[in-house]
């Protein structure tokens, strides 16, 4: 890339500067000698020079990224490998940047006489496969949503929400409802986040406090938090990705091992 923008090791450097200067850090400086390092010697560049090459030369950082066998669009599929015991929110889809570069397969076409109505097994039903660009899924907008992971030890509204499960929550819902649900499934379930976390619960709020109700069938106590002092309404729970069995814990090594 440096040969066909034209450019000599001295205009990488002086590049290099304008962009530490910018930035009031000089760890985005490339000096020559460190620019003959990376190209002659296959030496990686941390991240702040990463940066400043990417900048100069026009590069997609993820991308730049992924030369090196870190590949940003391999995040959530590691995180979702590793099981962590408290509720937490989920970062992925709040940044913005745009959609990387890449493709995902997705069923084209399916059988016509598929009902979904009932209860299928999809795979038998697909008769196409194809690609399809990230960029066209940037129309999904998932910035509109927060995401959250059950925590593996959190039961408090189980069975509804089981550990491990992947929850989709809506921002714009944060205003507590008194009524207008019928039964268990139909009640709005909450996602507060507290002084020691997150917690998933329907609610009920008083004057000056919040009351986070568990399930019955979970043995948890309600919880009474000052409001809006010490929690906080997220939003609401809108959709859920649910296990079917509990997540098994990953091993942690320790430190003598």
């Amino acid at each position: 890339m440096r040969e066909r923008l034209g450019l000599r090791y001295r205009d990488v450097e002086e590049f290099s500067q304008q962009i530490a200067d910018r930035r009031r850090n000089n760890e985005y400086l490339i000096p020559i000698s460190r620019l003959s390092d990376i190209e002659n010697r296959g030496a990686i560049p941390g991240i702040y020079k990463l940066y400043s090459l990417c900048a100069i030369y026009r590069l997609d950082l993820a991308e730049a990224l992924s030369w090196y066998g870190a590949n940003p669009t391999e995040i959530p599929a590691d995180s979702a490998a590793l099981v962590a015991d408290r509720t937490h929110l989920v970062g992925f889809g709040r940044s913005q940047w745009k959609p990387a570069a890449g493709a995902v397969q997705v069923p084209l076409t399916l059988d016509p006489g598929l009902d979904l109505s009932k209860t299928t097994f999809l795979s038998r039903f697909i008769q196409g496969w194809g690609v399809l660009p990230l960029v066209m899924l940037s129309s999904i907008e998932p910035r509109n949503y927060l995401y959250a992971i059950l925590g593996a030890e959190d039961q408090f509204m189980f069975p509804i929400l089981r550990p491990g499960s992947l929850l989709l929550i809506d921002e714009s819902r944060r205003k507590v409802m008194s009524s207008g649900w019928t039964n268990e499934l139909d009640r709005p379930i909450y996602f507060l986040e507290h002084r020691d976390g997150w917690l998933c619960a329907w609610c009920s709020m008083g004057e000056d406090h919040l009351i986070a109700i568990p399930h019955p069938s979970s043995a948890h106590s309600p919880l009474v938090f000052a409001y809006p002092e010490d929690v906080e309404v997220l939003g609401q729970v809108v959709g859920v990705a649910n296990r079917l069995t509990a997540p098994a814990k990953a091993r942690v090594r320790s430190s003598g091992a």
